[in-house]
């Protein structure tokens, strides 16, 4: 750390000195899947309490309206939590936008509820890599740079939403307008590797829904009448299946409805994943989807209705990407940290945050792994060495401590 002024070694020092551990084991406790909405709001209370000690005004956002297709083929509205919302100093010199997320993919009746100790260091538990333990460090950086003379000319918006792992669908606009004007975007997605290493260039994300509706007929008697919407969908997934190739993955995930099996049966949904490495790539998948589409129902004489698209766009490595990476690097190495990045299959509100033309860094939270699994870990050092590289990136972007 001999590379660091004496501004920034304080700064450094406060945020370890944040009881980050005490938080993420309290937080743990609280089942926050995206579907348990009293679990949300309990933790959005917990949240909007801790990060209540950062200047500004924290307000629990109203989540959009969201649908969705149920197994019956019908539109239905989908329930999601509020959002933290908080902005400090919006007339300030130098713009952040900081981002996370309350939920966890464990539902209120997953075995997964509770933290355990692997060994020394290594915490288990629901939830504390991704991202609990990311939203303490980002709250001691924030917490320690407040403490500091840069502190004035540095304001920030700070979102922590409670629909990522469900892709973001109610809070995709609240993040697109907290990113306008930002300079940079920090995001506490743990990182992509145990060894620190962050997410680079990600693809995009689309979900989709084919409601395929045929006409039922008796499965003896006059089959011919009927038209089978099990054996459209089936059809369907097997020609977007062909999309596959290098920029463009595609997952046929799930065919609902069906009929008794002397019916000929008239309803199906077909739910598929798409991954575009690139714009380009997924233009072609629209287009493509369409064509396929237009040829199986008229093949089928059926009706095929779509429903979703990509909610998250690609986020390629751009020149001013780079240019932030390279900032976090030297100011892990400045701290002692080898900062390496890599490109991943995973997606997250850094996708979001990008395609409004804001450079982002979305692997900023924890060291830690297997996470989405009851084996989750995090690395508890990196709570301490997390929350260092982010309040010194912080001060690094104000570009009043160099």
């Amino acid at each position: 750390m001999a590379l660091l002024s004496s501004d920034e070694r304080a700064v450094i020092e406060r945020a370890g000195g944040e009881p980050m551990l005490e938080q993420v084991l309290d937080w743990s406790t609280v089942n926050s899947g995206s579907r348990n909405l009293p679990g949300l709001a309990r933790m959005a209370g917990l949240l909007a309490d801790a990060f209540s000690a950062l200047p500004g005004e924290t307000i629990l956002e109203q989540p959009a309206k969201v649908e969705t297709v149920d197994a019956a083929g019908k539109i239905v509205e989908v329930e999601h939590g509020q959002h933290l919302h908080l902005k400090v100093r919006p007339n300030a010199r130098v713009q952040l936008l900081l981002t996370g997320h309350m939920d966890t993919v464990y539902g209120i009746d997953h075995d997964f509820q509770e933290t355990r100790w692997i060994e020394d260091g290594v915490l288990n538990g629901p939830g504390v890599a991704d991202m609990k333990g990311g939203l303490a460090v980002m709250l001691a950086a924030l917490k320690a740079v407040e403490q500091s003379h840069p502190a004035k000319s540095i304001g920030y918006e700070v979102v922590i939403d409670s629909d990522e792992e469900v892709g973001s669908p109610s809070s995709a606009a609240l993040l697109t307008r907290a990113a306008k004007g930002k300079r940079a975007a920090l995001t506490y997605e743990p990182s992509a590797l145990p060894d620190g290493t962050l997410a680079g260039a990600r693809p995009g994300s689309g979900n989709f829904s084919f409601v395929v509706r045929g006409r039922s007929a008796h499965a003896g008697r006059n089959p011919e009448e009927g038209r089978n919407a099990i054996v459209a969908a089936s059809e369907l997934a097997l020609r977007l299946d062909e999309l596959k190739r290098a920029g463009l993955s595609v997952n046929p995930a799930r065919i609902e409805g069906g009929s008794p099996n002397n019916v000929v049966p008239d309803l199906a949904i077909l739910r598929v994943n798409l991954r575009p490495a690139d714009a380009e790539s997924q233009l072609i998948a629209k287009t493509v989807i369409a064509d396929r589409v237009r040829t199986i129902a008229e093949k089928r004489d059926v009706q095929i209705e779509v429903h979703g698209g990509f909610g998250r766009p690609p986020k390629p490595m751009t020149p001013e990407a780079n240019a932030l990476f390279n900032i976090v690097a030297q100011a892990g190495a400045d701290l002692g940290q080898a900062i390496r990045w890599g490109s991943t299959g995973g997606v997250c509100d850094g996708n979001n945050i990008a395609a409004c033309g804001v450079p982002v860094v979305d692997t900023m939270g924890v060291r830690g792994g297997k996470i989405h699994s009851a084996e989750e870990y995090l690395i508890v050092e990196s709570l301490s060495e997390r929350s260092a590289l982010s309040a010194l990136t912080i001060l690094r972007l104000a570009g009043d401590i160099a």
